[in-house]
């Protein structure tokens, strides 16, 4: 399907937006000379409509007149833009599909999704046409793209970067992630986007692996994910839910709902089209009761302050990114149920606490990607880039359909 400015072409992975490619040449120079990157398109580029990939919403937009933060830092490091990609609806999905405008290509496993919702980002970058994909991750939409099609990714320590210019959709989970092929190229970006230089040494890290997170994986994903954990070195097992792992999806999902309504609830009020999967979950958030946030919020402090103490300076946290590998197109029924309750699990303990992560391609099955995530404690970014730099994942080709 095509969407707003004409059909997509079949060359580009359907990972670009409709219409002529957005093209910005560098303007300055520095770290990323010589690299292109891409841009969801939830993520304002200046001259463009931010089309949050939704008809109704595009229809809603003026054109930005000046670029997010993030995309002119990436512009006066020496990178230069090539495109806007597509994202799922307004960020609420971890598949990769989109109703409208189509879902990308998944250049590892074409026939399975490609993950979301910076799904147009990840599969440019699978596919060798940008070097660097800035997308967005709430509750996972860069770590599971990067993981189902074979990429290192990045999620910041929340509050890090500056969110000027990037459509709300959950404010205080959202933040700006990035995705590479390579680990050096990962950090890099990353560097850029934090503003700050690469660390003179790396200190050897204390690793701990979160057991019961690998226990939510899917029985076939676990033993190559452990052998991808053993490669890293020497770790210690932890538990990281206390036998409570509900509970963080409910404090997840509750508190996500909640903060999409104030976000989005204007918009809301126009009675948008959505793609049928999508539209149910804005009517669960319209459902939340407001009532239980204070509750919520209590639980998450608690929450943050423990994993804030289980990773003191020196110290990472091991669990696998997605429960499996990619999903086949398309996940519906209790199959997305079960798939939506493990993932978010897993990836709310970095958005929960407000915690860094990498994910690393480092493992495989049945010839598709598996990532494994790596947490360190709030601010230590920088840290946490430099250990992704050394851990270089197996050789992969990409596998396209005919």
């Amino acid at each position: 399907m095509s969407g707003p400015g004409g059909p997509r072409s079949d060359d580009d992975f359907g990972a670009f937006v409709a219409g002529p490619r957005t093209e910005i040449a560098p303007t300055g120079s520095g770290a990323l000379d010589g690299l292109t990157f891409v841009v969801k398109d939830l993520i304002d580029v200046a001259g463009t409509v931010t089309g949050g990939g939704n008809p109704d919403w595009h229809g809603q937009q003026e054109l930005a007149a000046m670029s997010a933060m993030v995309v002119q830092s990436f512009l006066q490091a020496g990178a230069a833009m090539a495109g806007k990609t597509v994202t799922d609806e307004l960020a609420f999905s971890l598949e990769g599909e989109n109703e409208h405008y189509g879902t990308p290509i998944n250049p590892r496993c074409p026939e399975r999704l490609p993950g979301g919702s910076s799904s147009g980002s990840a599969v440019a970058v699978a596919a060798g046409l940008a070097d660097l994909g800035l997308g967005t991750d709430t509750g996972g939409s860069v770590r599971v793209p990067a993981s189902f099609c074979g990429l290192y990714g990045y999620r910041p320590t929340y509050g890090r970067l500056p969110m000027t210019g990037v459509i709300p959709f959950a404010p205080s989970f959202d933040t700006v992630g990035l995705f590479a092929r390579t680990p050096v190229l990962l950090s890099a970006g990353g560097l850029t986007l934090l503003q700050t230089p690469p660390l003179a040494e790396v200190r050897p890290m204390r690793l701990l692996l979160a057991t019961d997170a690998f226990a939510l994986a899917d029985s076939e994903a676990q033993a190559p994910l452990c052998v991808a954990a053993a490669r890293l070195g020497v770790v210690e097992d932890v538990e990281i839910y206390g036998g409570r792992a509900p509970e963080h999806f409910e404090a997840y999902t509750t508190l996500q709902g909640l903060d999409v309504m104030r976000a989005l609830g204007v918009f809301l009020e126009s009675n948008p089209r959505f793609g049928a999967n999508i539209a149910p979950r804005f009517e669960g958030a319209r459902a939340l009761d407001p009532a239980v946030e204070l509750q919520w919020r209590a639980w998450r402090r608690e929450f943050a302050a423990r994993m804030r103490a289980l990773l003191p300076p020196g110290t990472l946290l091991l669990l696998p990114t997605t429960p499996g590998i990619a999903p086949l197109r398309f996940l519906r029924d209790a199959h997305a149920e079960r798939f939506y309750q493990a993932a978010l699990t897993l990836c709310s303990v970095a958005g929960l606490a407000g915690l860094p992560v990498v994910t690393l391609p480092l493992a495989t099955l049945d010839g598709c990607p598996l990532g494994l995530s790596v947490l360190a404690g709030p601010g230590e970014d920088e840290v946490l880039l430099a250990f992704a730099s050394a851990c270089q994942a197996p050789a992969a080709t990409s596998r396209r359909m005919s």
